[in-house]
């Protein structure tokens, strides 16, 4: 297994040097620029180019990138224009909190999915299939942050239940583990619904399938309970593509999240993210680009070891 983990990683380099290319030059070919940014519309062009010299932004394209590149090698993701500060830092900040609420929105979802999708499966055509068929599409087809105002407006401002956005109040100096909680609740939950949409369909087609299989009729002919024939036979084969969909879907709910985080003013990577793209801030821009690739990668890497794990037929040699 460890020499198979190497060989992805090595396969991933073309991956991420095509990446760091593509991320480069849309970011500097977008129009306006940092020092636009930062000195507003009434900037003289003759300030605009003292800046853009201070930052190195007037030497060609592909010599930027060349010299941007030779830094990332060695571990130095720039300094932030805006924040006067270390991108490695900003992100260190930033990528803990996006995580836990990716992180946690995937548990759950893949919980709920594989519950939700196995019990429309085991009773499908029924009166129960056909309502979560409609609440599912209905989730499924909504955008994450039209889904996220009606949440803010329902759970906060009507019901007064948790808060709007943020991370903590700030008038509370020492926010403990509640007030942590109560923020990230109706991101967290915003998520899960719309990842819990697509996924279950995905568990129940799959379910359907294997419910019909001739190893299942073999096991119920055999006496086994019912529990055992579903849970440990079909539910086992099922599940499979879920944790397929894994890998595939990182980026979608990186992207979910950037919406999400800027709709709940969450201090994370998407809010900072966001921050970046409007202040033109290409170092900030372009490290998250690198990092979120990285964990795309290794989320395929990490689904790849998982349906290994769960089908022993598979080997890693």
């Amino acid at each position: 297994m460890f020499r198979f983990i190497i060989q992805r990683f090595v396969q991933a380099i073309p991956s991420l040097l095509g990446i760091t290319i593509i991320g480069f030059f849309l970011v500097h070919i977008v129009p306006g620029g940092p020092a636009q940014a930062m000195l507003g519309p009434k900037a003289t062009p003759l300030r605009i180019a003292q800046i853009n010299r201070e930052f190195g932004l007037n030497h060609p394209l592909p010599v930027q990138y060349i010299t941007w590149l030779g830094q990332l090698l060695h571990g130095n993701f720039g300094t932030s224009y805006y924040y006067n500060k270390s991108v490695l830092s900003l992100i260190l900040i930033n990528m803990p909190r996006t995580l836990s609420i990716v992180g946690i929105s995937v548990v759950l979802a893949h919980i709920l999915s594989i519950i939700l999708g196995s019990i429309q499966a085991y009773f499908h055509d029924s009166k129960f299939d056909y309502g979560m068929t409609a609440l599912t599409y209905f989730f499924y087809s909504m955008p994450s942050f039209w889904l996220g105002i009606m949440i803010i407006l329902f759970f906060s401002i009507n019901l007064g239940w948790f808060p709007s956005g943020g991370l903590s109040n700030p008038l509370n100096p020492n926010p403990g583990f509640g007030s942590w909680l109560a923020h990230t609740t109706l991101p967290v939950l915003t998520l899960i619904l719309v990842t819990v949409a697509g996924w279950g369909r995905y568990m129940r087609t799959s379910m359907t399938e294997h419910l019909v299989q001739d190893y299942v009729r073999t096991a119920r002919s055999k006496g086994l309970r019912e529990t055992v024939v579903v849970f440990k036979h079909a539910l086992r084969n099922s599940v499979l593509p879920l944790i397929t969909l894994l890998g595939f879907s990182l980026p979608n709910l990186f992207s979910g999240a950037l919406l999400i985080e800027v709709i709940f003013n969450y201090p994370g990577m998407g809010l900072l993210f966001w921050d970046a793209a409007n202040q033109r801030d290409y170092p900030v821009i372009l490290g998250i680009v690198v990092i979120t690739g990285f964990l795309t990668i290794i989320g395929n890497l990490l689904a790849d070891l998982l349906y290994g794990m769960v089908d022993p037929r598979i080997q890693y040699n």
